[in-house]
């Protein structure tokens, strides 16, 4: 079968593959994917920065629940997303070196993350530290695509990633888990959470984690600073989530995540062993209030930190980052529909051994936005300034449409803009940074059929989304060398299909994005993307015993923006499985990549071959 997705491509896919890819399943669009006859109707928060039932959202979006990642037995977050829709990774070895994560193929710094409404990531290098954030401590991960800066203010081009941490409800809960596995890989978690009844109700939950890997050669032979001895990782994290009903229709709450990532990688030297030491941190206040029947009002104060730590045999590098944020959120019910207003502020403040990147910034932004919903009829209307003290005002909004066709067939369809703003390395670092740089900008339009049945769900999303002011590392414009500049333009186009089926004991997902993410000044392929990717699993879940076989698959992408080196197309199988064999007691297991295909997701860098991990759990069922 052939198709052309675009002027630049014509794709041809095997019918078999095709038939299983698209017929046999595709994961679930916001639903559980569970066994169960009987589904909690799904609530996004992030599409909207407020509870909407999945079904009355515009916006494309997935949820990963904690069933989800109980049963697959991951041990790391870019290799939980890397089976999602829309999603492509890349790491630099093993779980515990630089990993990023691209949406609708857009780079990984052209996406917002989030934990627990708090904002995360590097001022000096941009996006998140992927490998710093532990699974351990994730409730649930909620995955909104396309631009999201109406709601969220610069970088989130390619959509916003939240992740939510573990809360507490119900009778005091003890869990514990310990495992074991390839590599030496060995981890340890607990916790406790519950919550007190009454008029001043408390809610708690807190937990702690620790994972070390002595791991394997994060470099293949031929690769700059290649070095053959194992590159492994220590991971030590905590967190917790306490609420407080001080009254009728008000709380308190604060929630914290801490995590520090001790990783090796290789830089050349056999005598000296080069390390990454990042701590990442997640702190917040908030205050929730039913000012009116119809007013709710929603301030936090919040903190985070992402400190990176080099150790090389040249020395030492620190990359420092943190970020201040207030924001005062207002939901104002007026029947059916919504009008909410929010006020923000954040800071940024950098610190660095590398003088001309430590700087400070700050943004204060207003926005607005009208949900509306009436009959069959769904709609959304938002805009937001911010204005910043480094690079001035940026204005961005979005419209969208939607129509219930019928209780479980729904269309959509929106347009948005959103901007990128410039790192602190983009513009002040030594040789490369310009202060002539300024943010990058977006428009994209999508329009999306959703069928949400009681045992199958189904998805096929097209998006068109153009980028200009692309930051590329380009020619100076008054010294010889390259800087960073805007003289770039791209166009990210695809296809983006998902559907999950229940039968009886069984249920079947997979993905399949079909998709062109092309640099339009040089007509090239945007480096590390591939032109189709998905996966396709079928589970089994029948009382004490979960099981499901995976595979997670890739076209060819390049390494190099000339589009001459290449990155061959691969396609890995895993097992995981786990079986209650006591009361609040199960065992489990994960197999990846069991047919020990060798491929790689970066030039030269090495990814785990056919591993194992087992272990056990007490009072996650």
């Amino acid at each position: 079968m052939t198709f052309t997705v675009s002027r630049h491509v014509t794709l041809t896919i095997k019918p078999l593959a095709l038939a299983i890819a698209i017929a046999a399943a595709f994961p679930s669009l916001t639903f559980a994917q569970t066994g169960q006859d009987t589904m909690l109707a799904p609530v996004v928060v992030t599409a909207t920065r407020s509870a909407q039932a999945a079904r009355d959202i515009i916006t494309d979006n997935i949820v990963i629940t904690s069933e989800e990642i109980a049963q697959s037995g991951f041990a790391s977050l870019p290799d939980l997303l890397q089976r999602k829709r829309g999603i492509e990774i890349s790491r630099n070895g093993g779980p515990g070196t630089n990993a990023s994560v691209f949406i609708r193929g857009t780079n990984n710094n052209q996406s917002i993350v989030l934990i627990d409404g708090v904002r995360i990531g590097s001022s000096t290098s941009g996006g998140a530290t992927w490998q710093t954030i532990p699974l351990s401590q994730i409730d649930h991960i909620e995955i909104v695509y396309g631009p999201m800066s109406t709601m969220y203010g610069a970088d989130a081009v390619g959509g916003v990633i939240q992740i939510f941490t573990k809360a507490g409800d119900g009778a005091p809960r003890v869990t514990a888990s310990a495992g074991a596995g390839s590599y030496d890989t060995r981890s340890l978690e607990a916790g406790v959470s519950g919550a007190t009844g009454g008029e001043h109700r408390f809610s708690y939950a807190i937990g702690a984690a620790h994972e070390k890997s002595e791991g394997f050669s994060a470099t293949k032979s031929g690769a700059f600073g290649f070095n053959p001895d194992q590159d492994g990782y220590q991971r030590d994290s905590a967190s917790g989530r306490f609420t407080l009903d001080v009254a009728k229709g008000h709380e308190l709450g604060l929630t914290f995540l801490s995590s520090r990532l001790d990783s090796q990688f290789d830089n050349g030297s056999s005598a000296f062993d080069a390390r990454n030491i990042i701590r990442l941190g997640s702190y917040a206040l908030h205050s929730k209030n039913r000012l009116l029947p119809n007013w709710t009002s929603r301030v936090q104060l919040a903190r985070s930190i992402d400190k990176a730590e080099s150790l090389t045999s040249t020395g030492t590098g620190i990359f420092d980052t943190t970020q201040n944020h207030l924001n005062w959120q207002n939901d104002l019910t007026l029947g059916s529909d919504v009008l909410q207003l929010v006020l923000e502020r954040r800071e940024e403040k950098a610190a660095s051994t590398v003088a001309e990147v430590a700087r400070t910034r700050d943004t204060n932004s207003a926005a607005a936005s009208y949900l509306l919903k009436r009959g069959s009829h769904l709609g959304n209307l938002a805009i937001r300034n911010d204005r910043s003290s480094q690079f001035g005002s940026h204005t961005s909004g979005s419209i969208g449409y939607g129509y219930r066709i019928t209780q479980a067939l729904r269309a959509s369809t929106s347009v948005g803009t959103s901007f990128r703003a410039p790192t602190f390395n983009e513009l002040y670092f030594p040789g490369f940074g310009s202060t002539l740089v300024q943010p990058e900008e977006g428009k994209n339009a999508e329009i999306g059929l959703y069928y949400e049945g009681k045992k199958t769900q189904l998805s096929a999303v097209y998006y068109r989304n153009r980028l200009t002011n692309l930051i590329v590392n380009g020619p100076c414009p008054a010294s010889t060398g390259f800087c960073a500049s805007n003289v770039n333009k791209a166009l990210l186009t695809g296809i983006s299909l998902g559907a999950s089926t229940r039968l009886g004991s069984f249920t079947a997902r997979g993905s399949l994005d079909i998709q062109e993410p092309r640099d339009e000044t040089t007509e090239k392929i945007l480096t590390r993307r591939a032109r189709q990717h998905g996966s396709v699993a079928l589970e089994y879940n029948a009382g004490a015993v979960r099981s499901g076989i995976e595979t997670v698959f890739s076209g060819k992408r390049f390494e190099n923006t000339a589009n001459t080196v290449r990155l061959g197309g691969y396609g890995i199988v895993n097992l995981y499985g786990s079986y209650d064999f006591a009361r609040n007691w199960s065992v489990f297991g994960r197999w990846n990549n069991v047919f020990d295909k060798n491929y790689e997701v970066a030039r030269n860098y090495a990814t785990p071959g056919s591993n194992l991990f087992v272990g056990v759990n007490y009072g996650f069922n």
